[in-house]
């Protein structure tokens, strides 16, 4: 922020918290990193869910069970650019989003303990779900430009560290209430936690600045969406996205049918990935301040990719899937954290033609970078069937490609290496 635009702001608003600290912010960022815990890390641990629905009455060998999942996160991703835009239409009513966005989700999960059939538990856990969850946190991105500057990218990795941490805690507390109570109750229980964890911090996710209270909208532009810069950019987040999903659904299963581990041991492997990308997505967020953004993502492309192909591919063992678990989980799990970067510098060119001088709003270009991401996690579903179909090169390679999961793990390492395109299109000089 310029000494100019300090001057006027405190000129205007001579009572407004500071930025990059203090303890509104780091409120504001507490409250975030709760909600984005139990909003995301729901869905990432519906893999717990899926078993239980898979050989428990009344599911038990109903088709589209995974569908559920796919849902709840996807439409998440996918409907960021109608939410976001929605809530800059509307800033005034949009400041009540995050509590009405948590009753629609509490909402949901209290119709799918009723449900009877996976086509209700799609359309509540599922997609009722996803638009509460996308409602709540969509005001989280939108604020958080106005209380960090500086430190924006490690305010955004620390948000985003949240799902990680879920990753590890909610996976274990499901399956503790899913064996004891069975799905309806732990359904209710968690919608109870999700309201009694979040509604206390509702009032701290608010913007910085005073909502003009003659104003409908800001005056941004949609005009990125057609630059070059912006369309190579979404281009390798969503080839990234397509493989990134598939070690955290698969490797459980390839821990077990592969390396014959036990049930604990299985689900150890996604437990590692998702705490390394804890420590991921703060040090991503870290450095991508300091940074340019297509160094980031080549220090996460290299680690995901090396990682996949040299530990994966290699892994005999449950120790060095449990090593690749840990690498994957630092370095692809922190790929995201590298938005901020991505959304700075698409903003930080103004806009042109009958937009005038108006620049890309930071949670619009986030939000597409969403849609991107969505678009892969919906796309990635049927592909990876697809590659386990008939476990292509099963006895005809070494060690984990010979295993059966031998072309996923080769179309996981790919993905991830397309995810550093932009770094060789910026050393080309086009970029």
């Amino acid at each position: 922020m310029s000494t100019a635009t300090s001057t006027i702001e405190l000129h205007h608003f001579p009572l407004l918290p500071p930025v990059d600290g203090g303890k509104d912010a780091w409120l504001f960022l507490a409250a975030c990193f709760t909600i984005e815990a139990l909003v995301w890390g729901f869905p990432f641990a519906f893999g717990v869910f899926q078993s239980y629905y898979s050989t428990h009455e009344p599911f038990a060998g109903a088709p589209n069970i995974p569908i559920i999942g796919t849902c709840a996160m996807g439409i998440m991703y996918i409907s960021a650019p109608l939410v976001m835009f929605m809530l800059q239409r509307f800033p005034i009513q949009g400041r009540w989003s995050p509590i009405f966005g948590l009753l629609v989700m509490c909402l949901s999960l209290a119709l799918s303990s009723f449900s009877t059939t996976v086509t209700q538990l799609i359309a509540t856990q599922g997609v009722l779900y996803a638009l509460g969850g996308s409602i709540a946190y969509s005001p989280c991105i939108i604020y958080l430009d106005e209380w960090f500057t500086r430190r924006k990218g490690l305010a955004y990795g620390v948000m985003w560290s949240g799902t990680g941490l879920a990753g590890v805690i909610l996976p274990l507390l499901l399956e503790s209430l899913l064996t004891t109570h069975g799905h309806r109750t732990t359904l209710r229980i968690f919608a109870s936690l999700i309201f009694v964890c979040t509604a206390p911090l509702v009032y701290f996710v608010r913007p910085r600045l005073p909502i003009p209270q003659h104003s409908t909208t800001k005056p941004f532009s949609f005009s990125f969406l057609t630059t070059p810069r912006f369309l190579l950019y979404q281009l390798f987040n969503s080839l990234e996205a397509i493989g990134f999903f598939l070690p955290g659904i698969y490797l459980p299963s390839y821990a077990s049918s592969v390396l014959g581990a036990a049930n604990f041991p299985s689900a150890l492997s996604v437990l590692l990935l998702n705490v390394a990308s804890v420590f991921g997505c703060v040090a991503m967020g870290s450095l991508i301040d300091r940074l340019h953004v297509t160094t980031c993502i080549l220090l996460s492309t290299a680690g995901a990719t090396l990682g996949t192909f040299l530990l994966w591919g290699f892994s005999s063992n449950l120790a060095v899937l449990y090593v690749f678990a840990v690498v994957y989980g630092l370095f692809a799990g922190s790929f995201t954290s590298a938005w901020p970067g991505i959304m700075r510098e698409i903003t930080s060119v103004s806009g042109s033609g009958r937009d005038g001088e108006r620049k890309a709003d930071p949670s619009m270009v986030f939000a597409f970078l969403a849609l991107g991401r969505g678009v892969g996690n919906v796309v990635s579903g049927p592909l990876s069937e697809a590659l386990v179909k008939r476990y292509p090169w099963r006895g005809e390679a070494f060690s984990g490609y010979g295993s059966g999961y031998g072309g996923l793990i080769a179309f996981t390492g790919v993905t991830a290496l397309c995810g550093g395109g932009s770094f060789v299109w910026r050393r080309l000089g086009w970029l």
